[in-house]
């Protein structure tokens, strides 16, 4: 058997034209059910595989992928986001890719959705987005799923059917992780605060479904545990650290604050003088989580690796396009529990 065929050789093989190989390879135009058998026998015979990298350049077509993520400089967190659209695109820079960002405020659904518009309205192939705010990010998929618009979310889901792809971590189950790792500090009872540092929380999922992980954990072991569930919101007129003392203050001693955010780190800055004996257990390797992390006032960081999931979702969307690879729809990433003698080999 010959290493490379073509379309001649097969069509000489099969007893038919290479128009009739062409239509049957490329699933395109009427086959006769003779035909299709003929070729199909010989392509089973010489275990034909098609070049989709020849076929993505014979086809000369540029694919435009649209992707709606906070901007890194309100908060930190998505960094990592836009490294990985960076080495998506020198990766996939000679296959005619174009990803187009839309940037929107973390705490502002008026900017999501605005931003929202402007990428829609250049009619990508597909959108990427971290669904921050619930409803407008059902309302985004409706608009895209109308316009025949593939549709792909991470970090966080929503319910929208349609979605094509979605990315991320089983967000209920990482707070029973929590939970557990509270249990095993403190025994079978404690006092414990789980805190959701969040201007949007009454739009925040994702929050919510960790929230109701953490508390379900406990129920279910029918532990001696007492929970309160705090929402702080930045306050106009004083500095988020004046908010956070404040915040501290009001409360009693807890044994243990559970942070559904990024931003364990402020609550880290402030513990030793308020509540010097509580364990903090958060969110994510941003710069002052390992900080706190490294000098033991942060005890456990649950890692939800924006980079890899922002890396993984444009892949799979790419490569959909180019080499006609179904989507996953949904992909599931492992839950990852990080502290001081863990934390360097997730860093690179």
């Amino acid at each position: 058997m010959k290493e490379n065929y073509t379309i001649k050789d097969i069509a000489e093989l099969a007893g038919v034209s290479k128009g009739t190989v062409d239509r049957v390879i490329h699933k395109r135009g009427k086959v006769s059910p003779k035909a299709l058998e003929q070729v199909n026998k010989v392509l089973d015979k010489i275990e034909y595989k098609p070049n989709p990298i020849a076929k993505s350049l014979k086809n000369n077509k540029i694919y435009n992928i649209a992707i709606l993520l906070p901007d890194a400089d309100a908060d930190p967190y998505w960094l990592p986001c836009y490294e990985a659209i960076k080495q998506v695109e020198q990766e996939f820079s000679h296959f005619g890719i174009k990803i187009n960002k839309g940037v929107f405020k973390p705490k502002s659904t008026k900017s999501f959705t605005k931003a929202a518009d402007l990428v829609i309205a250049e009619k990508p192939d597909a959108v990427l987005m971290v669904p921050l705010f619930y409803k407008e990010a059902e309302h985004v998929a409706k608009m895209c799923v109308a316009a025949g618009i593939k549709i792909a979310t991470f970090n966080n889901y929503i319910k929208e059917p349609q979605i094509n792809l979605e990315i991320g971590q089983d967000l209920f189950q990482s707070g029973r992780v929590a939970a557990k790792l509270f249990n095993m500090l403190l025994g079978n009872k404690a006092t414990l605060a789980v805190l959701h540092i969040d201007e949007a929380f009454q739009n925040a999922s994702h929050m919510q479904e960790k929230e109701r992980g953490f508390k379900d954990y406990f129920a279910q072991k029918e532990l001696a545990f007492t929970i309160n569930v705090h929402n702080i919101k930045k306050e106009s007129k004083i500095p988020f650290d004046q908010t956070i003392e404040n915040f501290l203050k009001s409360i009693d001693d807890v044994d243990g604050l559970f942070v559904t955010t990024s931003k364990a780190y402020l609550l880290a800055n402030h513990i030793a003088a308020y509540l010097p004996k509580s364990l903090i257990i958060g969110y994510d390797l941003v710069a002052e989580n390992i900080k706190y992390l490294e000098e033991d006032k942060i005890a456990f960081l649950i890692h939800q690796d924006p980079k890899k999931q922002v890396y993984l979702s444009l892949t799979n969307l790419i490569e959909f396009f180019l080499f006609d690879k179904p989507l996953q729809e949904s992909l599931t990433l492992p839950i990852d529990i990080i502290n001081t003698e863990n934390y360097p080999q997730y860093l690179n």
